[in-house]
């Protein structure tokens, strides 16, 4: 009797699971209905726009410029319809916007910003399905205040410094008698260095140039609201791991071929070339991908590019990279992915010798070599060893196909620069620079001093970015940006600790171990560059991301364990009373 009742309600709650699946699969057929008929409408809008707008500009202005507005816009609306999709697509095309902008592009403007084409939609298409769902937009919202105390800052330069010199007069209207400034009597005015002081005037678009400045410095900061949302389980964290260590080993192989094609003589370099070209980058020795190189051997100068715009991009794309390969290497769940980033890191690390930039000579082991003793994986001997055994192989494999008098020559030109110019001397001299320019506390204005902003005006040439931030923004902006940077290193951290999957902790970990290096790194600027200045703000998000995911994945276990034990207990009770079965 009990056992026919038993029956009868497992029977019941089995029509019941089966009519709920029923209607789930009819909701998905229907959702994916819509989505194709959605699809279909976006790429008829695409095809239409394309060939009526791309074919008028191409006859009208130019074919380059026809496609690519033709291309533009309806890549824009398709990114804000699918910003997954297209923070995905962002992620893959950038480590070849260079190759894209000077191979493709010939060098346009359009092309220079073209990986903001998916980013900036989608973007909105992200903040539009929040809003929609009622989901934050401000994430973590603890960060929340110094960010506006960051943005008020560099909006306070913009306006009273950038926006007040759009009233001065223009530089070339002004003679030579009115260049110097002169008191009542027409006396020169000595500054407290006893030098002239000059008429102030502008050149170029002032304004603009501090908005792309703006841009610049904290363009990239929603890519923290971007990644959160978009990384929504460890299978895509893990995914996002593993994307990025391929396009790691497909750069690094297109560096080593760039490198093979300049040794054997199938591209020129600039080798030939004579006086200063010898020893400059040049646009036209571009070789297979990439921008502007210098290849002149006989001088002992390289600089590579790889797949970037210029040297000074590849470099960072490669200390990027080693922490990236480096948390693929100690922190996938696959045997075969570990060993995939193993292989990445390897290739990184021989790019950042074959490339001539010395800052990736010194900072790709010196990011491994810090990440090995945070994360505490040195101390972990059944995961280190065979890495670093595999490793060590890897290496002299990559060693052996390159001369071991060039490996050493990279060496002694880097022991020779710090002896000739110490980093630390450099970088108290480019304080010092912007110290002597400061007027006021808001600095000399924003994009002043950052190279992609000179379409709008000269710029100030400071190489260090910290310095350049006290130039362009004076000591309240640099106040800002440090305690802003400070405290998401901070709240990062706090997000960080109590994770308990080992996987997402061990990811964390070297995410986080690079925010921290970059936050306070002093030498060049690596927030102003691809793709540092994405993949910081993109792994800050992650991290606030993965206690959520670590919650889902506690409770994954829980449920996991809690259906073996009532197994285990369904196996008993049938071995203690067999004819109940």
């Amino acid at each position: 009797m009990i056992r026919s009742k038993s029956k009868r309600k497992a029977t019941k709650g089995q029509k019941e699971t089966s009519a709920i699946d029923i209607k789930e699969k009819l909701a998905k057929k229907r959702q994916a209905r819509e989505n194709t008929r959605k699809i279909m409408g976006l790429i008829g809008f695409s095809l239409f726009f394309a060939i009526i707008v791309g074919v008028t500009l191409s006859f009208s202005i130019s074919p380059k410029v026809g496609i690519g507005v033709g291309l533009l816009v309806p890549t824009m609306v398709i990114c804000y319809n699918y910003p997954r999709m297209a923070m995905w697509a962002f992620l893959i095309y950038m480590p070849f916007s260079g190759t894209a902008t000077y191979w493709i592009g010939g060098g346009n403007a359009l092309f220079q910003i073209s990986k903001d084409a998916f980013y900036l939609p989608a973007l909105l298409g992200f903040i539009t399905e929040c809003r929609r769902k009622r989901k934050p937009i401000i994430v973590p919202k603890k960060l929340l205040p110094t960010l506006l105390f960051i943005l008020v800052s560099g909006l306070l330069t913009l306006f009273l410094v950038n926006g007040l010199q759009e009233f001065l007069p223009t530089c070339d209207s002004l003679s030579e008698y009115e260049e110097l400034l002169r008191d009542a009597n027409g006396e020169l005015i000595l500054g407290s260095n006893g030098i002239v002081i000059r008429t102030p005037c502008k050149n170029g678009i002032p304004f603009l140039q501090g908005v792309l400045g703006l841009k610049v410095l904290l363009g990239y900061v929603p890519l923290i609201f971007c990644a959160y949302y978009l990384i929504e389980d460890k299978k895509k964290l893990l995914f996002l791991g593993r994307l990025l260590v391929i396009l790691a080993i497909i750069c690094c192989l297109l560096g080593l071929a760039q490198y093979w094609m300049l040794k054997t003589g199938r591209c020129q370099g600039t080798n030939h070339l004579t006086g200063l070209d010898l020893f400059k980058p040049q646009l036209n020795a571009k070789c297979l991908v990439g921008g502007s190189l210098l290849y002149s051997p006989s001088q002992g100068q390289i600089r590579l590019p790889g797949t970037f715009v210029s040297p000074w991009h590849w470099a960072w794309f490669l200390i990027g990279n080693a922490a990236i390969t480096f948390a693929v290497a100690f922190s996938d769940t696959s045997f075969f992915w570990r060993n995939t980033g193993l292989v990445g890191m390897a290739l990184v690390f021989i790019n950042a010798i074959i490339c001539g930039q010395r800052i990736a000579l010194a900072m790709v082991p010196g990011v491994i070599l810090i990440l090995l003793i945070i994360t505490g994986q040195v101390a972990n001997l059944k995961r280190f060893i065979p890495i670093g055994i595999g490793l060590s192989f890897v290496l002299f494999i990559g060693f052996s196909f390159l001369n071991p008098d060039f490996i050493q020559e990279r060496i002694d030109s880097f022991v020779a620069r710090w002896n000739a110019s110490p980093p630390y001397v450099f970088m108290q001299e480019q304080f010092l620079v912007a110290l002597d320019n400061q007027k006021g506390i808001l600095g000399r204005g924003l994009g002043k001093a950052t190279n992609s902003t000179r379409i709008f005006g000269p710029i100030f040439l400071i190489e260090t970015y910290h310095p350049k931030l006290l130039f362009e923004i004076g000591f309240l902006g640099l106040g800002a940006f440090m305690i802003f940077v400070s405290h998401l290193s901070f709240l990062s951290f706090k997000a960080m600790k109590p994770l308990k999957d080992k996987a997402l902790k061990s990811f964390a970990s070297g995410f986080w171990v690079f925010l921290l290096i970059i936050s306070y790194f002093p030498y060049w600027y690596p927030l102003d560059t691809d793709p540092v200045c994405v993949y910081y703000w993109l792994f800050a998000g992650i991290i606030f991301k993965l206690p959520l995911i670590d919650k889902e994945e506690q409770a994954k276990v829980k449920a996991q364990k809690e259906a073996e034990d009532a197994k285990k207990k369904r196996v008993k009770s049938t071995k203690k009373f067999p004819s109940a079965a």
